[in-house]
């Protein structure tokens, strides 16, 4: 159940983050409202999730798989550059996140 809630987390910090793209710096009234509730639906779901799972855990893959989720959306569907650097930025992430489950931190 930790790891549901734990997805849903990122899902909606994911969702967050691309509305706030689409906001305009706060200008914009449904991605800035998109972005608000993206953010506290995400924040409560991972204030559940760390009722059975360790901080340091639900921590790393929820910024792990959200900044990698977050980076691959803007070089597929926003036109970002899809460098070497970031694309191994984003390997290092996912196997920075690997590494710690690896290492005990349950």
């Amino acid at each position: 159940m930790a790891y549901a809630l734990l997805g849903g987390a990122i899902l909606a910090e994911v969702l967050g983050t691309t509305s706030m793209k689409y906001s305009d710096g706060f200008t914009r009234l449904w991605p800035s409202l998109g972005t608000a509730a993206g953010y506290l639906i995400a924040f409560a779901l991972l204030a559940q999730t760390l009722k059975s799972m360790s901080v340091g855990t639900a921590y790393a893959i929820w910024a792990g798989v959200g900044t990698a989720a977050i980076a691959a959306i803007g070089m597929v569907f926003l036109g970002e550059a899809a460098t070497a650097a970031k694309l191994t930025g984003i390997l290092l992430v996912i196997a920075g996140v690997v590494v710690l489950n690896l290492g005990g931190s349950h």
